[in-house]
């Protein structure tokens, strides 16, 4: 009977399709250079980076960000100086305010900063992927 149980897919934005999957994949290569991070796609399709099992770094694909929007770990002390440092690059929505993330325009998004973003996200990750190996990892 489990086995008749179908999970719907959600849409994704058409929008996010064609420029974001672009942008992603500078996003991909500078976090696939980290220790064992993983790419790989959400239940929706859309890219994702992983580090032990746990969400790293993706798409926004929820209806309240912008087009080309990376979501990527961080502590939310952190998030409110870099939405007070560069509100023209970095963002949140009510849909993404409750976790520890922030929304990037990634065209916006210099290599350097790009990789320091991620870097700072591989370390949450890896401290969150330890704490959880006996439970999933969420946000």
């Amino acid at each position: 009977m489990a086995s008749q149980i179908q999970t719907a897919r959600l849409p994704v934005r058409s929008d996010f399709l064609m420029s974001s999957r672009v942008e992603f994949e500078r996003v991909r290569r500078v976090g696939l250079s980290l220790p064992d991070v993983q790419a790989t796609t959400k239940y929706d399709g859309s890219p994702i980076l992983k580090l032990g099992g746990c969400f790293m770094a993706g798409l926004a694909t929820h209806r309240s960000a912008e087009p080309d929007t990376l979501v990527v770990r961080c502590e939310f002390e952190k998030r409110e100086l870099l939405l007070e440092d560069l509100p023209g690059t970095y963002y949140v929505t009510d849909h993404y305010r409750g976790y520890p993330i922030v929304l990037v325009r990634l065209p916006r998004l210099d290599q350097e900063a790009l990789r320091d973003l991620l870097c700072v996200s591989w370390r949450l990750t890896a401290i969150k992927a330890r704490k959880s190996r006996s439970t999933p990892c969420k946000p």
